[in-house]
C-alpha cells in the first residue's frame, strides 16, 4: 500500500499526506517536495487554487463525502 493518504475533510478540503506529484491539465507540476502535507480546495472559493486558503469556512460549502460501507 502507498505511503500516501488522502482524506475528505467534513465541509472542507482534501487533505494530503505523503509524496505525491501535483500537475495542472497541461502537465505543469507544483513544487509539493518539502511539504509533508497540504489542503487541496473543494469549495472552489480559496484565492490560492489548488490548495485551501480556509474560504470553505466563509463561503458556506457543505459536503461530508463518505465512503460507501463495505460488508
Amino acid at each position: 500500500m502507498s505511503d500516501t493518504r488522502i482524506t475528505v475533510r467534513p465541509n472542507g478540503p482534501l487533505r494530503v499526506e505523503g509524496a505525491v506529484k501535483l500537475v495542472d491539465a497541461e502537465g505543469n507540476e507544483w513544487d509539493v517536495t518539502d511539504k509533508p502535507a497540504f489542503s487541496l480546495c473543494r469549495c472552489g472559493h480559496s484565492a490560492n487554487k489548488p490548495f485551501c486558503d480556509g474560504s470553505h469556512r466563509t463561503a458556506g460549502f457543505q459536503d461530508e463525502a463518505k465512503a460507501p460501507q463495505q460488508s
